[in-house]
């Protein structure tokens, strides 16, 4: 088995994508429309995504605007070089930074958490400050 991807239900498929490509460095890797079930998919990530890593799906279904995101979903992670840096990258691209970077609370993990147009929280770890699971070498805000 592996992770393949998480699924967010979004109110405005453009404005997330272009959150999710223009903020965070993502890439658009496919699209798909269901004209009879009246919805749209999009699917982003980096290094070309699956196999080599899991994927966000962005699932507009037409007509629906905003979503109540309840209480038991958190996060996504993403692991960055420098959550500092990363934090002023996503600042200066128009992102929300709900969470400076900084070490969690009890610990010396640095973290920050950003917010997408939807509400979504997605927590930026840096990868030097903890030791990484295996996975993959990709870079997520690279040039941060």
């Amino acid at each position: 088995m592996r992770f393949l991807h998480t699924m967010l239900r979004v109110g405005n498929l453009q404005r997330s994508i272009d959150f999710y490509t223009q903020v965070l460095g993502m890439q658009l890797l496919r699209t798909s429309e269901n004209p009879e079930y009246k919805y749209s998919l999009a699917f982003l990530g980096f290094d070309g995504g699956n196999p080599g890593q899991a994927e966000i799906e962005l699932t507009y279904n037409w007509g629906t605007e905003s979503y109540d995101l309840g209480t038991a979903y958190g996060h996504v992670a993403l692991g960055v070089p420098d959550a500092y840096a990363a934090c002023e990258k996503i600042k200066a691209a128009g992102g929300n930074v709900t969470r400076e970077a900084g070490p969690v609370k009890g610990g010396s993990t640095v973290i920050a958490f950003v917010t997408d147009p939807d509400g979504y929280k997605i927590e930026l770890i840096q990868e030097n400050s903890r030791a990484h699971a295996a996975g993959s070498n990709a870079d997520p805000l690279r040039s941060a």
